[in-house]
């Protein structure tokens, strides 16, 4: 099983992409999701994250009201829209599963409850 992220790619200061996490052998039902990023030489910082049943969403403060976490379990997979990208978001970006969250409403951006595959996609914004 691995979870699979992609829709990375170079874009402009100020342009948009949308990163889409689905899993291969799994559901992700019931499991809260994050999305994490990780750019070279730093550590891997969380981003955003999901809940269970995604009434409850949460935001780093370099993203909050230009990204949003979204869910369709219809189609086991998850989505990080990024608009209004700076230099500074240029990373890696990585989804990640976090079996047993506490309640269906909770997720953390934290790392700590979290299981990561490590494949990742690359985001560059630069002119």
């Amino acid at each position: 099983s691995q979870l699979v992220e992609s829709g990375g790619g170079l874009v402009q200061p100020g342009g948009t992409l949308r990163l889409s996490c689905a899993p291969s052998g799994f559901t992700l039902v019931n499991s809260a999701i994050g999305w994490f990023r990780q750019a070279p030489g730093k550590e891997r910082e969380g981003v955003s994250c999901i809940s269970v049943d995604g009434i409850t969403t949460n935001y780093a403060d370099s993203v909050k009201g230009r990204f949003t976490i979204s869910r369709d379990n219809a189609k086991n997979t998850a989505y990080l829209q990024m608009n209004s990208l700076k230099p500074e978001d240029t990373s890696d970006y990585y989804c990640a599963v976090d079996w047993r969250p506490p309640s269906p409403s909770f997720c953390t951006i934290g790392k700590g409850p979290y299981d990561f595959w490590d494949q990742g996609t690359q985001v560059t914004v630069s002119s």
